[in-house]
């Protein structure tokens, strides 16, 4: 890299569903708009992601790293900054991990700092925390949660936050997130805790403030069960499908969306499997690089439009992630029924499956692992 002056590195790291993506492109806008010019790089288990079509729709530099989180593919994410430096030359890179990986501290921000200080300073990891899960998985409601080897990647993620951030803050009154602050506060005392919402912008200004300029702290990093780790990991049940869309007569996009969601939700809820982020966005052929996402982030989650399409469409690709705590084969059944039985109801409307895959993730296997950092 050429950088007369070091590009900030910020990862905004997280468990499925927190609200990651849209955080980072509110953060790349404001960035963006002050002047600074912004790379972002999304990870995956797989391939082909909602998260990429939906921050490149809206214009940001993206570079992509399918096939393993952060910390096993840490070449391939040093490869992706050098990209996006040949291309737009970034003076900030957000890094969104994988939202079932943890142990980001010692396998990706040291490394980086030891291997690539000269290039890069690091700002303090956030880790963002959907609210309703966070009272679920802390014993502060009841809801349906994870199994314990995954609420352990839960837990691991939160404790080497340097900013535990509740996101959609929005969804809680004020006694409840002080009664969350306080569970998160003497389970992580790590973690500095801010309460934002990425819908409404409460708190960003201030989360943004801090990561645009503070340094991740120096210290030791905190020990890992990679067998535990791996087991929690394995438990999950990733699905990634590319399908495109024709109809000899215009249809509502939005409405397949919704239509498509519920659907599948209820089938993966008829199975039994706890979900933890079906994400779909569906892109028109035709326009001017609208996209419209919807997303379910729990078993019990009205499907939400995160954006939508302002008119009718005649074709497009959609892309469906799909990750929940059960086996791949229930995912494929699910969405592969789901689409089976949305399609006939918008006329003329016929899809095709252009990509598909389904699997477990595999053994964490960091490329480097710094457990501690000093000056």
């Amino acid at each position: 890299m050429n950088h007369t002056a070091k590009a900030r590195y910020v990862m905004i790291g997280g468990f499925l569903g927190a609200g990651k993506t849209t955080c980072v492109a509110k953060l790349a806008r404001q960035l963006t708009a002050t002047g600074l010019r912004v790379g972002l790089i999304t990870n995956d288990q797989g391939s082909e992601l909602v998260d990429t079509a939906m921050l490149r729709s809206r214009g940001f530099a993206t570079e992509e790293i399918p096939g393993g989180c952060f910390c096993c593919r840490f070449n391939s994410l040093v490869d992706a900054a050098n990209k996006l430096t040949a291309s737009s030359r970034p003076d900030v890179f957000i890094a969104e991990p994988v939202g079932s990986c943890t142990d980001l501290v010692a396998t990706v921000t040291y490394p980086l700092r030891r291997m690539y200080g000269n290039d890069f300073a690091i700002a303090p990891l956030s880790v963002l925390v959907d609210p309703i899960r966070a009272q679920r998985v802390l014993g502060l409601a009841d809801g349906g949660k994870f199994s314990e080897k995954v609420l352990y990647i839960y837990r691991k993620q939160l404790e080497e936050a340097d900013l535990i951030v509740i996101n959609k803050s929005d969804l809680l009154d004020a006694s409840m997130i002080a009664q969350l602050t306080g569970k998160l506060s003497a389970e992580f005392p790590k973690g500095e805790i801010l309460a934002v919402s990425a819908r409404d912008g409460v708190g960003l200004d201030e989360w943004f403030a801090r990561i645009a300029a503070a340094e991740q702290p120096e210290g030791e990093a905190m020990a890992v069960d990679y067998q535990v780790y791996a087991d929690g990991e394995a438990l999950l049940g990733w699905l990634n499908c590319t399908v495109a869309l024709k109809a000899a007569a215009a249809f509502d996009g939005n409405a397949l969306l919704r239509s498509l969601a519920r659907r599948a939700q209820e089938l993966l809820n008829a199975a039994g499997p706890e979900i933890a982020h079906l994400k779909m966005t569906l892109s028109p052929n035709e326009g001017l690089g609208d996209i419209a996402v919807i997303n379910v982030v729990r078993n019990d989650f009205v499907p939400e439009l995160s954006l939508d399409l302002p008119d009718l469409i005649h074709n497009g690709q959609l892309i469906i992630n799909c990750r929940a705590e059960a086996a791949p084969d229930v995912l494929l059944s699910a969405v592969h029924q789901a689409l089976a039985e949305t399609a006939p109801e918008f006329s003329s409307l016929a899809l095709e499956l252009e990509h598909s895959e389904h699997f477990r993730p595999g053994t964490p296997q960091p490329t480097h692992r710094l457990a501690k950092m000093a000056g």
